[in-house]
C-alpha cells in the first residue's frame, strides 16, 4: 500500500513555501506521491483576482520540476466548475483504490474543514495532514484535531512549521512593481514576467 497525498489550492502564483510545506510533508510522513493539484475556481476564494488556470497549472509544473515524489495534475482544471475537495478524493479513490490516501492543508484551512462540502466523506476518503503557522498555532490545531476526529477525521498535526507566504502579498508586491524573485522559483518569476501576469 502507498501513500498518494493531495495538495490542492488555486496556486495563485505558486511560491517558494509551498514547495517547502510539500517537500515538508513528503519527508516528514514518508509519502510516495504528493499530487499538487491547482483549482479550476476555488470555492473558498470566489472573488480573488486570478490567473487563468492553464497559467497556473504551468507554473506548478515550473515550480515543482525538481522536487522529487511530487506530480502536478489538472484533474480539476479538466473538470472545470468549482473545485470540491471530496469530488477529487472520489476520483482518487477511483485511481488508487489500494492505496491510503491523504490531503494535505495548511493551518488556515485545517481549522474550517467541518465548514467543506461533505466533510465526513472527506475524513472517510483521506487521513489529514495540516502544517501550523507557528509554534503556538500547534496547539491549537491540535485541539481543533479533536473536534474533528468526532466527525470521523484521523489528522496528523506536523509539528515543525515552515515559512509562511500569502499568495495575494506577492501579487500585491508585483502589482506595485516590488522584487518579489527571492519569494518565487525562478523559473515561475520568468514565466510571469514573460506572461505579463498580475500587472507586471
Amino acid at each position: 500500500m502507498k501513500k498518494i497525498a493531495m495538495f490542492g489550492g488555486s496556486f495563485n502564483p505558486v511560491h517558494i513555501a509551498h514547495r517547502e510545506f510539500a517537500q515538508a510533508v513528503i519527508a516528514r510522513e514518508h509519502i510516495d506521491k504528493l499530487l499538487i493539484i491547482p483549482t479550476y475556481v476555488s470555492p473558498h476564494k470566489p472573488g480573488e483576482s486570478m490567473a487563468s488556470p492553464d497559467d497556473r497549472y504551468a507554473m506548478c509544473r515550473l515550480a515543482f520540476a525538481h522536487t522529487a515524489h511530487t506530480e502536478v495534475s489538472d484533474m480539476e482544471i479538466r473538470r472545470q466548475g468549482r473545485s470540491f475537495t471530496v469530488d477529487t478524493l472520489r476520483r482518487l479513490k477511483e485511481q488508487y483504490p489500494e492505496d491510503r490516501l491523504y490531503l494535505v492543508v495548511g493551518a488556515d484551512m485545517y481549522v474550517t474543514l467541518q465548514e467543506w462540502k461533505n466533510p465526513k466523506e472527506i475524513f472517510s476518503l483521506s487521513d489529514i495532514i495540516a502544517l501550523p503557522r507557528d509554534h503556538a498555532n500547534y496547539e491549537v490545531l491540535l485541539e481543533h484535531a479533536k473536534v474533528l476526529e468526532k466527525l470521523g477525521a484521523r489528522s496528523v498535526i506536523l509539528k515543525q512549521p515552515v515559512t509562511q507566504l500569502s499568495a495575494s502579498c506577492i501579487r500585491e508586491k508585483i502589482k506595485n512593481g516590488e522584487d518579489v524573485r527571492e519569494l518565487l522559483d525562478p523559473d515561475v518569476y520568468a514565466y510571469i514576467e514573460e506572461h505579463k501576469l498580475y500587472g507586471m
